[in-house]
Order: structure tokens, then sequence, then C-alpha cells
């Protein structure tokens, strides 16, 4: 039983450690897909996500609303390995109450989302810029950005995708001319 364990323990490590940052290990640990399909998730008094390094963001409480999107997936295409690609993802709140967005965060250190950190009213649209660097990427890329707001769901989320290729070889790298 002990090695059942103990093997159980070591694979749920080594797949915390192969996830592109021990962010999303750390978020894949606290509500499963399966959670979210079927709606039962972490309430959203129980869900806390980090704003910024070090500090913590509850996900707001009391009346819901709703955000709806224009899009919700990006696909850049194929961008050569070290560009950065950036996306406008723009919504509108379609609720009764005003939108508080708590949190933005990427999959991976590679995706930096920025969002409005003031309420948007009902009726407003607001856009939340998400950056994907693909420094030391290479093939099919597929990132996501969780949004957590006094939505319901709570979270919500989008998707940056395309292909990263390699720098062809008579080109230099900015890194390179330094």
């Amino acid at each position: 039983m002990k090695k059942l364990i103990f093997g159980f323990a070591l694979s749920t490590a080594l797949l915390a450690l192969a996830a592109c940052g021990s962010d999303q290990a750390e978020s894949a640990a606290e509500t499963s897909p399966e959670q979210i399909e079927n709606g039962t998730a972490n309430p959203a008094s129980d869900v806390t996500v980090s704003s910024e390094p070090g500090a913590e963001a509850e996900v707001p409480s009391g009346p819901t609303t709703q955000m709806t999107f224009t899009t919700m997936e990006y696909d850049f295409g194929k961008v050569k390995s070290g560009e950065t690609v950036t996306h406008d993802y723009e919504f509108t709140n379609t609720g009764k109450e005003n939108l508080i967005i708590a949190n933005a965060k990427g999959s991976c250190g590679c995706t930096v989302p920025q969002w409005p950190k003031e309420p948007i009213a009902p009726g407003k649209t607001a856009v939340i810029k998400v950056v994907f660097d693909s420094k030391g990427k290479s093939g099919p890329q597929s990132k996501r950005v969780t949004i957590t707001a006094n939505t319901n769901p709570p979270q919500t989320f989008l998707e940056i995708k395309g292909e990263v290729t390699p720098p062809a070889k008579n080109e230099i790298s900015v890194e390179q001319k330094k």
C-alpha cells in the first residue's frame, strides 16, 4: 500500500514538473477540468488567486454578472522563435451588475495578460490584452488565459495559439547582436 501511495505521489510530482510552470500545476491542483465542465468547481468564496507575485486576490463576492467576448480564441499563425505576439480580446459586460475582474493569468510565464482593474459598468466594452513571447518555443503552441471575475462560473478561459518556427540560419537574433 505504501508503495502505491508513494508511486502516485511521485507521478503527481513529475507531472507538476512537466507543466509549463509551477503556477499551472498549482492551478490544476485547485480545480479539475471535470469540476469546471460539470459546474462543481470551487465556489467563488473558496477560490484564491494571485494577482501579482507575493500578493493574493480573492474572487469578488456579491452579485454576479456576465461578460461576453467577441472571440475567445486567437490563432496567430506562424511566427519565428523570439517574436512576440499581442492580441486584444474585446468583451462586453452583458449583465446587470458592475463587472470586476480579480485576476487574469496565463498558463505559462510566456503568456502575460493585462486587464482593466476598474469595474466595467453594464453595457460597457473593454479589452484584455495578451502578449505571448515565443522565445525558446518551437512547434505548435496553445496557451490559455484564465480570467477570474464576479461571473458565474467565476473563471472564463481564453486561448492564444499558433506555430513557432526556428529563425532562418542566416538571421541573427537580437541577443546575438549584443
